[in-house]
């Protein structure tokens, strides 16, 4: 018998120690349309009560064999429904570590970014996984200046940033910028850091 899962009746919120722990290489992409709006997830950790929920730009795990390029297409193509070449994604512009603590794993993620700019469109979920059909609550494009004002958790906090980065690519053209490792965690996983 399994255990329930975030959610589900039952399920119970481990203590830090005891939840799983993976290591992981992901992308994120910065998809901006023409208005210069991006494209982001609101994701949830159902296992929480209340739920947790936070922003976050489209991307995901780096398959075994696949490069960050690949995965970046790959992710674009089921997150989004977006269909575009190796060659229509800029980067990588950054580079960083990141610990997501959730109700029912953490995850020490090395994330790379990249940036995407196509013409707004609308969004296919139809390639979600069983896990995303459950925690993605809205998929929407976010004005900057709306991004900036809103009360809502983003992941990158300093994705404005992230998006003057990308459009200095003298910055990044040799090489991704290093930036520091941080914390984005629905529940955070403190003293185990």
């Amino acid at each position: 018998m399994t255990s329930p899962l975030p959610g589900q009746p039952g399920f119970v919120v481990p203590a830090p120690q005891d939840r799983p722990r993976f290591e992981r290489r992901a992308v994120r992409v910065l998809l901006q349309d023409e208005d210069e709006r991006l494209l982001l997830i609101l994701d949830s950790d159902l296992g929480l009560d209340p739920v947790a929920h936070w922003w976050s730009t489209p991307g995901g795990g780096v398959d075994p064999g696949e490069t960050d390029v690949e995965a970046a297409v790959r992710e674009l193509a089921e997150e989004t429904g977006l269909v575009v070449a190796a060659g229509d994604v800029d980067g990588p512009l950054l580079e960083r570590m990141v610990l997501h603590g959730f109700s029912d794993k953490v995850v020490d993620q090395t994330e790379v970014f990249f940036r995407v700019r196509v013409p707004a469109f609308e969004v296919d979920t139809a390639g979600h996984t069983e896990e995303e059909r459950l925690t993605v609550a809205d998929i929407r494009w976010w004005d900057l200046d709306a991004l900036g004002a809103t009360g809502d958790e983003v992941w990158p906090a300093d994705l404005r940033t992230l998006v003057e980065l990308a459009d200095d690519p003298a910055r990044w053209a040799d090489a991704p910028v290093r930036a520091p490792g941080v914390d984005e965690s629905s529940l955070p996983v403190d003293p185990l850091i």
